[in-house]
């Protein structure tokens, strides 16, 4: 009965290696496709990183060479003859590009360099809003207050990373058009925020003591 038994299993485990061998000869070449695939697309892969990390550095070389220059309007015409491959170093390169030509004086040639920035529906959100907070602080001094108030409250809303940045403008120019209290006002609810830094809590705190305002004391959350 042993051997019986056994005589079965051998040839029930080569009627199974028959069946297997049939599989690959005729379907092999599928996994020969799905393999060359996988292969071909991590290969693929590796190439578009580092090309991606190569562009990266050259860009990166690109802005350090241009800003080399001890001149602000020299700085400022090399980073404009620097190209970027991808929309995030464009945008990059356009707030270094925009930085520069502040420095020299070129508020006007700094706006429109940020301009497409800001509208580029290609970019991550945070860069449109970096060049629209940007763009509104160069344009203090040639734009109304009016103009100037309605783009920084719509970056002062919650979820915006510039929102309070924004309100620091808002009280800003809340004293340029006279109203005192609403920039005590807008300086003590900065100073209350717990997303703001010790560095913007300090400025608000010193803006409001300039003004002849009493700081309240913050709650902590032991208390």
């Amino acid at each position: 009965m042993s051997d019986t038994d056994s005589f079965i299993d051998e040839v029930t485990e080569e009627v199974r290696r028959d069946r297997l061998y049939g599989y690959v000869r005729r379907y092999g070449w599928i996994a020969a496709i799905v393999i060359v695939g996988i292969v071909g697309a991590a290969g693929f892969n590796e190439y578009r990183r580092a090309q991606a990390e190569s562009n990266a550095q050259a860009l990166g070389d690109a802005m350090l060479a241009a800003l080399a220059s001890n001149e602000d309007d020299a700085r400022a015409d090399a980073l404009i003859g620097v190209t970027a491959d991808t929309a995030e170093g464009a945008a990059i390169l356009a707030f270094m590009t925009a930085g520069a030509q502040s420095q020299a004086g070129r508020a006007d040639d700094a706006i429109q360099t940020l301009q497409p920035i800001a509208q580029s529906p290609e970019l991550p959100l945070i860069y449109r809003q970096i060049a629209t907070f940007k763009s509104l602080m160069l344009q203090s001094e040639t734009q109304d207050a009016d103009t100037r108030r309605q783009g920084f409250e719509a970056l002062a809303v919650p979820g915006v990373r510039m929102r309070l940045l924004a309100e620091e403008q808002l009280a800003l120019i809340d004293i340029e058009t006279g109203n005192p209290d609403a920039a005590i006002a807008r300086f003590q609810s900065i100073m209350d925020d717990a997303e703001a830094t010790p560095g913007l809590q300090r400025r608000a705190l010193q803006a409001m003591v300039a003004l002849g305002g009493a700081p309240e004391a913050t709650e902590t959350a032991g208390e």
